[in-house]
């Protein structure tokens, strides 16, 4: 029941996002057409807003889009003649996924593996040398580490490449960027949440009993504190895959982030809508799989909707 009743709030959140999404873009100020109004006959204008549907009042505009969302169709673009909305979106999200998975993996398996050390030597070198390291993650942003990493990675010492898109390492220098700060933040989640876990009563009394250090961590430690983690992990995977856009610049890679920047500039309204709904989406549909994921990770949460 709790899992049906997420699923339908789930559909609801994200009509409400496009809904807005809709009505925002109506009434902003400019028109996509007004670069084209000057060198264009007033009768070719009326056609490409027919084409676009502008010339309909709003109601049916909006009646019109939402049949378009549900049948997966986000229109032609404006600026672009060629492409549609779902052809932009699916060339720019394989270069932005492929680089936000790796750098969720990277601040994931990096971030974890800090936290823990650090909580196991709890006001001892390595615990201090993990958080400098987290400090340091969360201070700098990835757009100033990214012409670091450039300069020495790419530049002065040749390793990378940059510039360009296309096979494996041109994917490590952006991904190491993009992952710093979640990293960090992921080290200091994972050290709190250790040092509470390592200190309950459960864990003592095992520790009595004679139970290996080793065997409290895995089966007991990280299994109980890794909740936060996973509450982070759903917002830190849409970020890191639809919010890449100035590393994108940076990086000049084809992704997603670049085009709806682009979009913005050109009033691009199919565009914008299109994407802002694609990201909410994934968004959405992420946090709820990650609700449902905590009873996997920890069978005493219970999927009901007592207490709702």
């Amino acid at each position: 029941m709790y899992i049906v009743k997420r699923f339908f709030t789930m559909l609801l959140t994200i009509w409400v996002i496009a809904s807005l999404t809709f009505v925002i873009m109506k009434f902003i100020p400019g028109d996509p057409f007004a670069s084209d109004s000057n060198a264009l006959p007033p009768e070719v204008l009326e056609n490409m807003r027919a084409k676009f549907n502008l010339d309909e009042p709003l109601p049916v505009q909006y009646a019109l889009y939402l049949k378009n969302l549900v049948m997966l169709d986000l229109g032609p673009s404006i600026q672009s003649e060629t492409r549609t909305v779902n052809q932009i979106i699916s060339d720019g999200f394989s270069a932005s996924a492929i680089l936000g998975l790796q750098s969720i993996i990277i601040a994931l398996v990096i971030g974890l593996m800090l936290g823990i050390i650090a909580a196991l030597n709890h006001n001892r070198f390595l615990d201090y040398t993990s958080m400098i390291i987290a400090i340091i993650g969360i201070s700098v942003p990835s757009f100033i580490l990214a012409p670091f990493l450039i300069k020495y990675f790419a530049v002065e010492w040749g390793l990378l490449p940059v510039a360009s898109w296309g096979t494996w390492q041109h994917t490590v220098l952006p991904s190491l960027a993009l992952a710093t700060t979640p990293l960090a933040v992921i080290t200091r989640f994972m050290r709190s949440s250790m040092l509470e876990v390592m200190n309950q009563n459960y864990i003592k009394t095992a520790n009595a009993k004679g139970l290996s250090t080793t065997n409290l961590v895995l089966k007991h430690g990280i299994r109980n504190a890794i909740l936060p983690v996973v509450s982070f992990i759903g917002p830190l995977f849409v970020s890191l895959i639809t919010g890449t856009f100035v590393i994108e610049n940076i990086f000049a890679i084809p992704g997603i982030g670049r085009y709806f920047v682009d979009s913005i500039f050109n009033r691009d309204y199919p565009v914008i809508m299109g994407t802002t709904v694609f990201f909410s989406t994934i968004l959405v549909v992420t946090l709820f799989v990650i609700d449902i994921s905590y009873r996997l990770i920890d069978p005493r949460i219970k999927l009901s909707s007592k207490g709702d």
